[in-house]
């Protein structure tokens, strides 16, 4: 460690100020403007800045509250349950009493702050309580010590870690986007229809080209829609269920471990944040050789959630050394585009409609294998299909490469963050290491 620079308990640097709640049966202090943070929301945020949460509250229910309305960038920390989450917030935003802001002062830079912060979790762990919940309190920041280097190299060190935070920040922001044009196309070919309606309107013209349909596609598609059980659809289309176009199979049951003592453990909560996996994230577990083909994933793969979160979905992209857990279903597809056409509909609002209204359970709701491919749904000719994953298969082949990339910057970013701000590795080394990896 560099030996000139000093450590500090961090409520020597920064005040910490806890969040509170609204009394919730007065419902004047419900459903405002203001965004209001649980710790669950910043669990669920997955990122340096929390922008979403689930409530709001009025300005009466923050001034007749413990409520606090702090400004943009503030650092939130979880307190209780999942302890240590760490966040900024992404716009003024005031917080319930699972949370504390760390608010700095003028020793010490706010970015750095937070780095300092997220490369000493460990000890931070050290300083928690309680035999249900883990909880830490405002003393445990009394006994939490950060290095406080000057602030010149403070703002170095949390610059060259913002670079790393704010490329893996755009990688998911580009795969969002992606992922969005590939909806796009789904909805219009297969759920709205239109190109059928294009050319029944006489909007279409041979040899022309439409938003998400090459001119060359469009010989593809009928000039008229029929009744059927489900609506309107393309003339000679197919209704059927989903379970003509796949196979099932429960998952495997093992405990999850971080070393890497097997193949990756593919979870629900592994499936249930974003419309990619990050394999980077998931952990493994023990099989035995003989059993291991049998759940084994490959290419073109697709999951879905049977309990915990059941109906949501995913698809697997590249060839990983992976099993999938009992919570839950594989289903297995006769080629490719099977795979993305089933995957559009399940990320579709259609099936999300569906699985709404199937999911069984007084405690906890659940979908079993057949309910998950009871869906009723249009079935295009195999042609139409085949040139679906013509369009849809290099958006999610470039998701798949942000991803990759992401889990590298990522990498790099934990490995430098311990060593940067403790001294034991300078900016220029750092910058030099980066450049090797980008």
């Amino acid at each position: 460690m560099h030996n000139t620079w000093p450590r500090v308990p961090v409520s020597k640097v920064a005040n910490i100020v806890l969040g509170g709640t609204p009394n919730r049966k007065v419902l004047k202090y419900w459903n405002g403007h203001i965004p209001w943070a649980t710790a669950k929301d910043i669990v669920n945020a997955n990122s340096r800045y929390i922008h979403k949460v689930k409530e709001f509250i009025t300005e009466e229910g923050l001034k007749n509250s413990a409520a606090k309305l702090l400004p943009k960038g503030t650092i939130l920390i979880t307190a209780r349950g999942t302890v240590g989450t760490l966040a900024k917030l992404g716009c003024d935003m005031a917080f319930n009493q699972t949370c504390y802001a760390i608010i700095q002062n003028e020793s010490i830079d706010r970015d750095f702050l937070y780095y300092a912060l997220k490369g000493t979790m460990t000890e931070m762990k050290a300083l928690t309580y309680g035999t249900v919940f883990e909880t830490i309190t405002t003393k445990s920041f009394d006994s939490w010590f950060i290095a406080l280097p000057p602030l010149s190299e403070q703002r170095a060190i949390a610059h060259i870690l913002g670079m790393l935070d704010d490329k893996i920040e755009l990688n998911r922001r580009m795969s969002e986007t992606l992922e969005q044009i590939a909806r796009a196309i789904f909805k219009a070919w297969f759920v709205d229809f239109e190109p059928v309606r294009a050319k029944m309107s006489g909007r279409w013209k041979k040899g022309q080209s439409l938003p998400g349909l090459p001119a060359h596609l469009w010989d593809l598609f009928p000039d008229r829609l029929v009744n059927s059980e489900l609506g309107e659809i393309p003339e000679g289309w197919q209704v059927g269920k989903l379970s003509d176009l796949c196979s099932t199979q429960y998952g495997y049951t093992a405990n999850s471990v971080d070393e890497p003592i097997g193949p990756k453990f593919l979870r629900v909560t592994d499936i249930n944040k974003r419309n990619w996996i990050e394999w980077g994230a998931v952990p493994y577990c023990q099989i035995h050789p003989d059993t291991k083909p049998a759940y084994a994933l490959k290419i073109g793969d697709l999951v879905v959630a049977r309990m915990a979160d059941p109906g949501k979905s995913a698809i697997i992209e590249e060839e990983v050394d992976a099993v999938f857990a009992s919570y839950l279903v594989r289903l297995k597809t006769k080629s490719l585009s099977h795979s993305y056409y089933i995957y559009g509909y399940l990320k579709s609002h259609l099936y999300a409609e569906y699985s709404k209204g199937a999911r069984s359970g007084s405690v906890q709701s659940n979908m079993n294998a057949k309910v998950i491919v009871g869906a009723r749904l249009v079935i295009p000719p195999n042609k139409v299909m085949e040139h679906f994953l013509e369009m849809i298969l290099p958006l999610r082949q470039r998701i798949v490469s942000n991803v990759r990339q992401s889990n590298s910057l990522a990498a790099l970013r934990d490995a430098l963050l311990p060593k940067l701000i403790s001294g034991e590795i300078r900016i220029k080394d750092a910058e030099k290491l980066i450049g090797e990896v980008t």
